[in-house]
């Protein structure tokens, strides 16, 4: 037999009662395995994420099938037929925990690379572009999209005011509201970088990326009835679809690429290559095979492995890098200090975090430390400690010639917010420009009209047959 204990090792005699003063007394505050079974138990959740709450994850491999050597010596991608372990978390990104998986909603797409160099996090959607081009405005985004302060309810009318204010949301509020925005589960669906990314070659040259990440599954997405069914039959459906198909063996496979802009290229551009509500045109900048990512294992404790798991645009390897973009920027900071305060200060050692390539640093101590903690090792730099860690120059980036005064610029100022939002409705056959505008217009019915006037005068700038199918939806037309 297996001998149940407490969480210091002491043997359990009786885990069905508590010790009371006699058969009908009260319980004495000695029964110490009952206030530990409490403490412990109200202590079971860790803050929920802000974004991307609900989330499903699974363990795979990435696996190189073209060189692209030629453009970063990162050593993930060092040969064709080298393999990388990787974790992949889906998510939702405005709803709470106990949401429906089919929900309209951007999709989280977070893939965690354990090279043999470090990890690499990219934390991207399933959309190529996102609502706003600055991270100063993410909080008063995500609030829009979150619960009302006086009322605790969704506020249709915050998330329309806000997207009507902020033209530069307008093409990802195209996509959003196409059938893209249910997807028929995390497998069907695209993943994306989003930001522009670098990467520096063995000579230290640079080059700007976009990473594409295409489901071999095929594109499936929901018709809204189907969806609103599912969300109350099975909220959890995309977490169903996803375990079930690894555990009967169908393992879900994407195809890795990249689009590839030169330095001089993004100086002659018609549009800043850095700006995350713009896509890079396929004809100018066609996509690139990479590798493929399979998925062929889940986690055993979703707890452990999926809640835990933290993404961070900042985990990075050589012969990768960032860009000026400054939503990228923002984030860089934002998600490693997110997983301080939500998960802890040593966040990055909890296995499903911690890389597969050794960890030298002189960071110590912090609350949960619960390894050796380098043990006597030095935890100060410069030393004179034999095979000490020390930088290595080899790893640094060149430098990225910039210009300008320091100051505020404003990033509407001269931006075009809808060409490619209107090139995106003309790609739509008729079906399913008419089922966008349904969506708008069943999202914008209880909206004030003077912003459901703001919003189409946008839709309208993007295209004319855009803006005048919502406001006949709406009544509104002339």
């Amino acid at each position: 037999m297996t001998t149940l204990t407490t969480a210091t090792g002491a043997p359990v005699a009786d885990n069905q009662n508590s010790k009371t003063a006699g058969p009908r007394g009260p319980v004495l505050i000695e029964d110490f395995h009952l206030v530990e079974k409490l403490q412990h138990f109200n202590r079971e959740r860790i803050p929920e994420r802000v974004v991307h709450a609900k989330g499903s994850g699974a363990y795979g491999v990435f696996e190189v099938t073209n060189d692209i050597t030629r453009y970063t010596c990162a050593d993930l991608f060092a040969q064709v037929g080298r393999k990388t372990d990787v974790f992949i978390r889906f998510s939702t990104v405005g709803g709470e925990k106990g949401s429906a998986d089919t929900e309209r909603d951007p999709r989280g797409f977070a893939i965690k690379f354990y090279t043999n160099e470090g990890n690499w996090d990219l934390v991207g959607n399933n959309t190529p572009v996102f609502f706003i081009r600055d991270g100063i405005k993410f909080p008063d985004f995500i609030h829009t999209q979150k619960r009302d302060p006086r009322t605790n309810m969704k506020n249709p009318t915050a998330m329309w005011d806000f997207w009507s204010l902020s033209p530069e949301s307008l093409h990802q509020v195209t996509t959003l509201f196409s059938d893209r925005g249910t997807p028929d589960g995390y497998r069907a669906m695209h993943g994306f970088g989003s930001h522009t990314f670098s990467m520096l070659d063995a000579q230290g040259r640079r080059v700007w990326v976009k990473y594409h990440v295409l489901s071999l599954q095929g594109i499936r997405n929901l018709h809204p009835r189907d969806a609103a069914r599912l969300a109350g039959e099975d909220p959890d459906y995309a977490q169903r679809d996803l375990f079930e198909a690894i555990e009967r063996g169908d393992y879900p496979k994407w195809r890795f690429c990249i689009q590839v802009m030169t330095e001089d290229q993004a100086r002659a551009t018609p549009y800043d290559p850095f700006d995350l509500t713009k896509v890079w045109p396929h004809a100018d900048f066609p996509l690139i095979e990479v590798g493929v990512i399979t998925l062929n294992r889940n986690p055993e404790n979703y707890f452990a492995e999926v809640e835990q798991a933290a993404f961070s645009p900042s985990a990075i390897v050589r012969g990768l890098g960032f860009s000026p973009d400054r939503m990228l920027q923002a984030r860089l900071f934002a998600y490693h200090d997110a997983h301080l305060y939500r998960v802890g200060t040593n966040y990055q050692a909890l296995p499903v975090n911690r890389p597969h390539a050794p960890v030298r640093t002189y960071q110590r101590d912090g609350a949960m430390r619960f390894d050796g903690n380098f043990g006597g090792a030095a935890n100060y730099e410069p030393n004179s400690v034999a095979d000490a860690p020390r930088q290595d120059a080899a790893h640094r980036e060149p430098p990225l010639p910039l210009s300008g005064d320091a100051d505020r610029y404003d990033h509407r100022a001269g931006n075009d917010d809808y060409t490619q939002a209107g090139d995106l409705f003309r790609l739509m056959s008729a079906g399913q420009q008419a089922l966008l505008i349904e969506n708008i217009v069943n999202a914008m019915k209880t909206v004030p009209r003077e912003i459901q006037e703001r919003q189409i005068a946008h839709f309208a700038k993007a295209d004319p047959r855009y803006g005048e199918g919502v406001a006949k939806g709406l009544g509104l037309a002339a």
